[in-house]
């Protein structure tokens, strides 16, 4: 027997935050313990992240369930995506070593919840429900019960990690709000120059001046726009969801350690850890896109045989891998930590994402022709796709394997775009099955004739 109390509509971060908050509540009123309650919160916070992360939007179903002489609270998720292929080969794995490996959120809820199911057929949606059993000794839940909890619920305002995040959101509006301030301002001097023409007849050549000044700020003042809604996109949602999951995994740990539940206590903590990693690799990726955007980094003669032999020591790169470099690299006179996050990334890349590593190839190349300088970084890896060869350089972009990567940020090929722009260079890549190329230019102008240096 089903008895429904609750629907919600998943179609933001909001809308995850508050099911699991709803979750926790309905549970504590069940009268679970607070480990089952965190357990079922969880379950469903990942459920819902996932509808988030790959449809767009679904809604949730609370209920309390009877079957089997046991009551269960069961938290039905629904979207109306294309399904989930791979459903089999999911529920064959054993276990997962990282988030890194697709199915890493539907793996954890299944070991979190007392009752799992998934019911998804291709471009018809997928159906995801969750149960907690009830514990025996709690009260009989009753219709009246449950109205009196929905009513509760509804009258229910603190709602700190909804309100925190709107409270944000609010902000980002206001910021929103002042920058198109800023632009009137912006146009009315331009309408108070077009006027003091007028009366003064200033002679064209000062107009021009103007005009062209005018326009320097404005895109100025929209890079900078842009840099903050980056910024703003990156905490809000990136970090929000390790944020939350370590929360939760915290909390579930700590009711480990009052009950000495060892066994419970040691699958958490890997969980705890990838999360808290996660989170790490993001901020660091932050800092590193905001890096690649000053203009005032000192420029100083460079070896780049030097830098490019820092950057693989930096590296981790196993012993299968075979590295080739170029007999030859010039000297520079550049910033030399633009180039070390440049092959840092694409080696760094070629090394994480390569499927067959025992087998693995990575190939420098470098030449000089007389407009400009070329470099590139060649593996025998999988290969991409052509339809993305071009979103792969767009922040927070994640494709096909290493859209769940634990130890990526997602900004690394936005970080070598952005340093290459920055010079007045390109990057590209050419890939056709497998292997993959990378190609970027350098300025001609920054080269040291014949590796002398000054």
């Amino acid at each position: 027997m089903e008895r429904s109390m609750l629907k919600l509509n998943i179609s933001n971060e909001l809308d995850v935050v508050l099911a699991y908050k709803r979750a926790m509540q309905l549970s504590e009123r069940a009268g679970m313990a607070l480990a089952n309650q965190t357990k079922f919160a969880t379950a469903v916070s990942e459920i819902c992240r996932n509808v988030i992360e790959h449809v767009g939007n679904g809604n949730i179903q609370f209920s309390v369930v009877s079957e089997g002489g046991f009551n269960y609270l069961e938290a039905s998720i629904t979207d109306r995506g294309r399904g989930i292929g791979n459903l089999d080969q999911i529920y064959t794995r054993a276990s997962y070593s990282s988030a890194s490996e697709k199915g890493f959120g539907i793996h954890n809820s299944r070991k979190l919840v007392d009752f799992f199911h998934i019911r998804t057929e291709s471009e018809q949606g997928t159906s995801v429900t969750l149960r907690k059993r009830i514990p025996v000794k709690a009260p009989i839940i009753t219709k009246a019960m449950q109205e009196q909890w929905v009513r509760e619920l509804d009258e229910d305002t603190n709602l700190s990690p909804y309100a925190e995040i709107k409270k944000q959101y609010m902000q980002q509006l206001e910021l929103l709000e002042q920058l198109r301030l800023r632009n009137l301002e912006a146009e009315h001097q331009l309408q108070e120059i077009g006027r003091l023409n007028m009366q003064l007849q200033r002679s064209n050549t000062e107009i021009k001046s103007l005009s062209e000044e005018q326009e320097r700020k404005n895109l100025l003042l929209q890079k900078v726009n842009n840099d903050l809604d980056a910024f703003a996109h990156t905490v809000s949602h990136d970090l929000r969801a390790p944020l939350q999951n370590i929360n939760g995994l915290t909390a579930l740990l700590e009711t480990c350690m009052l009950t000495d539940d060892r066994e419970e206590a040691a699958i958490v903590l890997p969980m705890l850890r990838e999360q808290a990693y996660k989170m790490e690799r993001m901020i660091a990726g932050i800092l590193a896109y905001s890096l690649a955007g000053h203009h005032n980094l000192r420029k100083q003669v460079i070896d780049v045989q030097a830098v490019l032999q820092n950057a693989l020591e930096s590296l981790f790169i196993p012993a299968s891998f075979s590295i080739t470099l170029p007999h030859e690299l010039p000297m520079l006179y550049t910033q030399e930590i633009y180039l070390d996050q440049i092959f840092s990334n694409l080696i760094g890349n070629a090394v994480k994402y390569h499927d067959v590593p025992d087998q693995a190839k990575i190939e420098i190349g470098y030449k000089q022709y007389p407009e400009y300088l070329l470099f590139s970084v060649q593996d025998n890896g999988p290969g991409i796709a052509k339809a993305d060869q071009q979103q792969i350089f767009t922040k927070y972009e994640s494709l096909g394997h290493n859209f769940t990567r634990v130890d990526s940020s997602g900004l690394g090929l936005a970080i070598v775009k952005r340093i290459l722009e920055e010079k007045g260079s390109q990057v590209w890549v050419e890939s056709e099955g497998r292997g993959s190329r990378f190609f970027f230019t350098w300025p001609i102008s920054e080269l040291v004739p014949d590796k002398e240096t000054e």
